[in-house]
């Protein structure tokens, strides 16, 4: 069954022989987090990885705040409030903003902006989004946060909301093609770009960037549907992780990147633990995937993993 939903899933690129491992790129297992999660967010900087939110190997929300230093992870503060599950996350300077979310296990969003100084480990408050989203992806261009995508208690929603840390404010920008949740988000090369997503029981393959100067969005060659999935500037490409086909009802393990100058996606190896929120950053010269789901189908409840697993390939320029 697996092997029959990775061919279906890689069928629009190159058929079902390309399922088999490519020789671009290589993958290592890195030290686990403290517990798991899915449905959590994840940010990186010089200081280290820092894990956030989600739910953990129970379905429960999971409080504590962790950071990965190169070497192993390590609680370093616990959560406000009760627990988060699909929140977004942005990291400026040492900052970490932990933008809206889930309240608990549930669907009903949340406004509430809570920012994480990594140097005194205290939380404050930043101003709220315009309105309650979870299931949102968020990403830095210029200094400011993005935030697309996402659902409210009704809906998916295609809102792109940008916040400017210098005035403290929020502000509409066009919002994303279609309506979704899940999307991932990636500036690349100065770029915004929304990979994917879904709404209700369908996946979507979309991909998306972002035209700044005339603000809109611009499509681009598309992927097979998946929401959840993970994605990354590195080498020179953007990298795309695992996520969800509902269509299929399985978790997905294919890697791909997309040559931007060629506009071509190509398979990369494929990780070896194939989940959904599966959320990648970049750090010391790889992709650290960290956690997710390895269960499909439970979005709000979904059982954690710890798994970390690391990505490395030749960067050439």
């Amino acid at each position: 069954m697996k092997l029959i939903a990775s061919c279906l899933l890689v069928a629009a690129l190159a058929g079902c022989a390309s399922t088999l491992p490519s020789t671009e790129g290589g993958w290592s297992s890195a030290p686990a987090m403290t517990q798991g999660r899915a449905a959590h967010a994840v940010v990186a900087s010089p200081s280290g990885i820092y894990a956030l939110g989600g739910t953990g190997a129970s379905g429960r929300p999971v409080l504590d705040v962790e950071r990965f230093d190169g070497r192993s992870w390590e609680v370093i503060a616990t959560l406000p409030g009760h627990g988060l599950n699909a929140p977004a996350a942005a990291m400026l300077g040492e900052r970490i903003y932990l933008i809206g979310g889930f309240d608990l296990t549930t669907n009903i969003p949340l406004a509430a902006v809570q920012v994480f100084d990594i140097a005194t480990r205290r939380w404050s408050s930043a101003p709220d989004l315009p309105a309650p989203r979870g299931g949102h992806a968020a990403a830095v261009l210029d200094g400011r946060i993005h935030v697309i995508g996402g659902g409210n208690s009704r809906s998916t929603i295609a809102d792109h909301s940008v916040f400017d840390p210098a005035t403290s404010t929020w502000a509409e920008l066009a919002p994303l093609p279609r309506s979704m949740g899940s999307p991932a988000a990636v500036v690349h090369q100065g770029v915004l770009y929304s990979v994917g997503g879904r709404s209700g029981p369908s996946d979507f393959g979309d991909v998306v960037r972002y035209d700044a100067a005339a603000d809109r969005w611009l499509p681009m060659p598309p992927v097979p549907p998946r929401g959840t999935a993970g994605a990354v500037s590195y080498c020179g490409a953007i990298h795309l992780f695992g996520g969800e086909s509902q269509a299929t009802e399985s978790t997905i393990a294919e890697s791909l990147r997309f040559d931007t100058a060629r506009q071509k996606w190509t398979l990369v190896a494929p990780m070896p633990t194939a989940r959904n929120f599966a959320r990648a950053v970049v750090r010391d010269g790889a992709v650290y995937v960290v956690g997710g789901s390895r269960e499909a189908g439970s979005s709000h409840e979904s059982a954690g993993s710890a798994i970390v697993e690391r990505f490395s390939a030749a960067c050439s320029g």
